[in-house]
């Protein structure tokens, strides 16, 4: 494997049955031993060269009884031997059937997508964890970025005994009949509980021997979550343990605690030790629970990701680096492994919105079924409506523009409340669907509309209607004005006030130089215009119609108040009005103002007032009471 070599996988044979899986041999019978398995790979056990490694020998016992069979994997596209001097005779051949085209380790020189371009499709990279730092690794990872093609995998171990056993690992076939058991252990979640998996949060952590859940099981798929370092995963006082008593300690390199012979930092009775899961999948979604060789915290000794991959697990998952793992990957998590889907390309995808780079990377053959679809990488995007709402409460509730008695606030603090879960990535993206959120959206700003209507009706100088003078004098003036008409017909200027402060909202006002200032808005809310007569007479009615251009789709509400010394002899129909708009095009509604056959003649003005979504929009217009004709 010193030069490219393309080697077609073999016809893929029925599985071999279970209880000769696997056979231990020494190193240098190894090259012997793969000739005969490769020959007959449905009759053969596949050997392993760990006859000097009592703890992998355990792992092969261990394994025997989590696999149905042997059977030769899907290759994957591409492979490249990494340090091929440090592994024994016979591994190479070993591995050669788990990619279809193999090249030298001289063809990562250069950038990865320089590599990536000679050689595209799925990369499957073998060789001992030592070599496995920053570079070329780092550069491989990233351009699998945000979608499963093209795919990275490793096979690696500790040393070549390690890395020749994780190799072997891939030829077994389907987990053994029993082993169905789908397991996530969480410290920082509280995840829902689907039907076909065993979920434990820091609840059951008080009141379950976690220890004997995660040991007296064969899990299909097991998942441990939690804070730690490269050599723990924290489950309460119950800790995944990366130590492998088995293997010597490193001279020089640094340790945790039961390293320099003090004792561990939770109980001794409650360490869970990895090597001996009997999982066919081991998920490690922890910060650094897998990391590059040259980036690893603690001698190998103690590391989580070398001792999985000592264990029977066919596939370890772990984190490279740090990573946002919550609510919505566990979910998702969960329902790829009741489909069968691949956990790496499932979590990276689920992170993929919140930083750049993949977080998890994958040890072990991707066993995917061909037909099924990539994941979606995520995109941490809430609905935008939830964005417009939650920025009118931040200025309604944090701005003294309402008093701290005001009669909406009680009702403006709980739908913040609401919005605040429904921003959070883990509730989200987790526990409601986008359809449930804006239902339920919807459903609050349809009430509270309701009742800012009916409460500016009642009173028209209750406190929300000043909002412009409010914000507009905590704001400064954006250049940017652009010509429009009046109601009356003449040109006006519209223009924005910008806000100073976060809580503070801009404000989209209209002028006329005949009419004044005849519009209020804050951005994204319903614009008005209102026409009307110039005149009625004493004892006459006066026909508003008022031209509403709705911000989205839904229901708006519209009333129509005078100012306080003409309502004794003025009677509005109706007093409000709700319309459902489909569009943006302007929507026509009516009014009526009736006047008192006793009105003082002279000059007066009407406002129309529009709520949408927490938005109040109003428009002024100014008209003339006359003599009533004699």
């Amino acid at each position: 494997m010193n030069a490219p070599v393309v080697a077609a996988a073999p016809d893929r044979p029925d599985p071999t049955p279970a209880g000769a899986l696997f056979t231990v041999v020494d190193v240098d019978r190894l090259p012997q031993a793969v000739a005969e398995f490769l020959v007959a790979p449905a009759h053969t056990p596949v050997p392993v060269a760990c006859a000097e490694r009592p703890d992998l020998a355990h792992a092969v016992d261990l394994a025997s009884r989590l696999y149905a069979g042997i059977e030769l994997p899907e290759p994957l596209d591409v492979g490249v031997l990494l340090g091929a001097e440090d592994l024994p005779d016979g591994l190479p051949a070993l591995a050669r059937p788990l990619a279809r085209t193999w090249v030298t380790e001289h063809e990562l020189c250069g950038t990865a997508e320089a590599f990536r371009r000679r050689h595209p499709g799925t990369l499957l990279l073998v060789g001992c964890y030592d070599r496995l730092n920053l570079d070329p690794i780092r550069g491989l990872l990233l351009t699998t970025y945000r979608g499963r093609e093209p795919g990275l995998t490793l096979l690696s171990g500790r040393d070549a005994a390690s890395v020749a056993w994780n190799v072997a690992k891939q030829y077994t076939s389907t987990p053994a009949a029993g082993v169905d058991a789908i397991g996530l252990f969480t410290d920082t979640d509280r995840p829902p509980h689907p039907s076909g998996v065993r979920v434990f949060d820091d609840r059951d952590f008080e009141r379950v021997d976690i220890r004997a859940e995660v040991l007296g099981t064969r899990w299909h798929r097991v998942a441990f979550q939690g804070h730690g370092k490269d050599d723990s995963v924290n489950l309460g006082e119950f800790t995944i343990c990366g130590l492998n008593a088995a293997v010597p300690a490193r001279a020089g390199l640094l340790g945790p605690r039961c390293a320099y012979g003090l004792p561990c930092y939770k109980p001794e009775d409650k360490l869970i030790p990895l090597n001996r899961v009997e999982a066919a999948e081991v998920v490690l979604s922890a910060c650094n629970s897998g990391p590059l060789a040259d980036l690893a915290l603690y001698d190998p000794r103690y590391q989580l990701l070398l001792n999985a991959l000592d264990g029977p697990a066919r596939t370890v998952v772990a984190a490279v680096s740090v990573h946002d793992s919550d609510r919505p990957e566990n979910v998702a998590w969960m329902r790829a492994a009741l489909a069968g889907a691949d956990s790496v390309d499932t979590l990276n995808a689920g992170l993929a919105g919140s930083h750049p780079y993949p977080a998890f990377m994958r040890f072990g053959l991707p066993r995917t079924p061909r037909d099924m679809p990539a994941p979606t990488p995520s995109e941490h995007r809430p609905d935008p409506l939830v964005l417009t709402v939650g920025r009118r409460l931040t200025t309604l509730l944090t701005s003294e523009l309402l008093p701290h008695n005001h009669a909406l606030r009680p009702r403006l603090v709980k739908l913040a409340r609401k919005v605040d879960l429904w921003l959070a990535r883990p509730t989200h993206l987790a526990d409601q669907s986008p359809d449930e959120i804006r239902s339920s959206l919807t459903a609050d700003l349809q009430s509270l509309d309701h009742v800012i209507t009916e409460q500016v009706v009642a009173n028209p100088e209750n406190e929300i209607m000043s909002y412009p003078a409010h914000f507009g004098d905590r704001s400064s003036l954006d250049p940017q004005v652009r010509e429009v008409a009046c109601h009356c017909g003449r040109p006006a200027q519209e223009f924005t006030r910008r806000g100073l402060l976060p809580h503070v909202s801009d404000t989209i006002c209209a002028v006329c130089m005949r009419c004044g200032d005849v519009t209020f808005r804050v951005p994204e809310a319903p614009s008005l215009l209102a026409y009307a007569a110039d005149e009625v007479a004493q004892g006459g009615v006066l026909e508003v119609r008022v031209a509403l251009r709705a911000a989205r789709p839904g229901p708006v509400r519209l009333g129509l108040f005078v100012p306080t010394y003409l309502r004794e002899d003025t009677t509005v129909e109706p007093a409000a009005v709700r319309i459902r708009a489909v569009d943006d095009r302007p929507r026509d509604v009516t009014f009526r103002v009736r006047f008192a056959a006793e009105t003082a003649p002279q000059a007066y003005y009407f406002t129309v007032f529009a709520v949408q979504d927490l938005a109040v929009s109003t428009a002024r217009r100014h008209f003339g009471v006359v003599p009533r004709p004699t």
